[in-house]
């Protein structure tokens, strides 16, 4: 398997880059959509297999993907912007109002905002998973969890905190988080190929995951581990979905004026939050500069994106329009597989062809 990306550097054409990282084993199979505005021409393409050997099928725009960390933008984020559009929380409220058992050693001080700019002074990261017991212990655990910082001074890119992100949303709206998912972002966008717990009849059109110990691949069953001990709903990972769906949430949820979130909602997550630390985020979203930037240094500085560790990525410019919806199986080849040089040249591409053209094209 060559090195990602390796011997792109010379391609301009973003779909180009994308089909030669298959052929060379960079990824086994990927989506790319991309596109300006929220109308217009969309341009997709679907390149290799949805698992290697006998097993795998080829990949089309309909392939359902893991999502991974895509969840915390997609789902978990917008969830609590919409409760926060409703009055039903405060972006400014601590964590303990809602989640009364997240206390001690400072952690009253931590509030919802901090939770999504990454600045609340949690772990990034603990295996839950592998704790006894049922996901109520499990979720114990995570309010229990001491902070490694005083909140508000570090960014500290943090699954636990999305973990409790999605408790605050499924406690707000008094639903499962799946439920509360459902009603507060998918149906209302018509998300329909995007949701928590994809049925067995999306198996056959879902990309797999990394193999486990017994050396079958994931399919339809979320790669994460403490997601998946969780029931396969969190507010960090367990989300699957198509890349047209994926596509057109960043066009109704986030370049149109018709969105399902406020103006005022949508300008607060994708503006800097973390002005004078050590990294740059909005609200859940990945901002130029950042130590996760996967956007390149072409992208617009009014863009914001994130990934997923399975080999997803979303990235848009609200200012130019442009977005950018890269999905990838790259886990499949193991842990080891990444997608960042991919990433950063398909964004590079995309900015210099797309922000080339005149408005409306």
């Amino acid at each position: 398997m060559m090195p990602a990306a390796e011997g792109v550097a010379d391609i301009t054409d973003p779909s180009d880059l994308v089909r030669r990282a298959v052929e060379d084993g960079t990824v086994p199979g990927a989506v790319l959509i991309t596109g300006r505005g929220t109308a217009g021409e969309a341009h997709t393409s679907s390149y290799g297999v949805t698992a290697s050997g006998p097993s795998g099928r080829p990949v089309t725009a309909g392939t359902v993907f893991d999502l991974a960390s895509l969840t915390k933008v997609v789902a978990t984020l917008p969830a609590v912007l919409r409760l926060a559009d409703r009055g039903d929380l405060d972006l400014d409220d601590p964590v303990s109002r809602h989640l009364p058992r997240f206390d001690g050693s400072g952690k009253e001080q931590v509030t919802i905002r901090q939770l999504l700019s990454h600045t609340s002074g949690l772990p990034p990261h603990r295996e839950y998973w592998q704790l006894p017991g049922d996901r109520a212990d499990r979720l114990t655990a995570v309010l229990r969890e001491p902070l490694e910082h005083p909140p508000g001074k570090v960014v500290q890119y943090s699954d636990v905190g999305f973990i409790l992100l999605g408790e605050i949303v499924g406690r707000v709206a008094d639903a499962p988080l799946d439920s509360a998912v459902r009603d507060l972002v998918l149906d209302p966008l018509g998300l329909g190929t995007v949701r928590y717990l994809p049925p067995a009849e999306w198996r056959a059109h879902t990309a797999a995951t990394e193999a486990a110990s017994d050396g079958e691949p994931k399919w339809g069953v979320v790669h994460d581990e403490n997601a998946e001990s969780l029931g396969g709903v969190a507010g960090h990972a367990g989300l699957f979905g198509t890349a047209p769906d994926l596509a057109h949430y960043l066009r109704a949820c986030w370049l149109s004026e018709e969105s399902v979130l406020s103006r005022r909602m949508r300008t607060e997550a994708l503006n800097l939050q973390t002005r004078g630390l050590n990294g740059a985020r909005g609200l859940g979203w990945t901002l130029p500069g950042d130590h996760w930037d996967h956007m390149s240094p072409h992208w617009p500085s009014s863009g914001a994106g994130h990934t997923g560790f399975t080999g997803t990525s979303l990235a848009l410019d609200p200012v130019s329009g442009i977005w950018v919806v890269l999905l990838t199986n790259a886990v499949h080849y193991g842990r080891g597989a990444r997608a960042k040089a991919l990433r950063r040249a398909v964004h590079a591409a995309v900015a210099r062809t797309e922000s080339a053209l005149p408005h409306g094209s």
